[in-house]
């Protein structure tokens, strides 16, 4: 019988790569530290230096998430320009992108953080994260684009309305064309209502 290397150039790294791909296929379910040791080519006694448990590495694998989903979304505002209505297109646009494209890792995120014992780290990501669309309608504000209110009766119908068409379009409830359709209403829907 050979063994296991226990050294790995960016082990932790490859175990999330080698998660989500699981995950995408297979849920959380299928996820065994075990079975990623094997297809990282590890002992499987690597992994433990990196992640405590099954637990830890969703944890870390939605907390990844949350990471690459807010530097997604403040590259797209960023690369808007500084119309609003371009902010917020660019903003949606990604999100639902973001969204469709990895709906079972968007699933954990969102998921574990309704948890009690979900770690601060994670609630912290979904807080920075909902920040940006806040952000944004203040900024919007600030230069007369966006009506004056509380920045959270402004965001929250914003927040629900994109989390509503996220999971019809991850469900498959909605073809690519319809997705494209619904979020250029909506979001004219949205500016209407922000409007001063």
């Amino acid at each position: 019988m050979t063994s296991r290397p226990y050294h790995h150039g960016d082990l932790r790294a490859t175990m999330l790569t080698l998660a989500e791909r699981t995950l995408r296929t297979e849920g959380p379910a299928g996820l065994s530290l075990r079975e990623l040791a094997r297809e990282a080519g590890v002992s499987s006694a690597a992994p433990l230096r990196h992640f405590k448990g099954k637990q830890a590495l969703l944890d870390a694998l939605a907390l990844d998430g949350f990471d690459r989903l807010a530097a997604t979304l403040t590259s797209a505002i960023d690369e808007a320009g500084d119309v609003f209505a371009d902010r917020l297109d660019a903003l949606a646009r990604a999100y639902l992108d973001f969204a469709v494209a990895n709906g079972a890792l968007l699933d954990l995120m969102y998921g574990r953080k309704h948890e009690t014992t979900a770690p601060d780290e994670l609630r912290d990501a979904k807080y920075r994260l909902g920040s940006l669309a806040a952000d944004l309608i203040a900024e919007g504000q600030q230069r007369g684009e966006v009506r004056a209110g509380s920045l959270e009766s402004l965001t929250g119908p914003l927040t629900a309305t994109l989390q509503g068409m996220t999971a019809i379009a991850i469900s498959g409830g909605f073809t690519a064309e319809q997705i494209e359709i619904s979020r250029t209403d909506t979001i004219a829907f949205t500016l209407r209502g922000l409007a001063p």
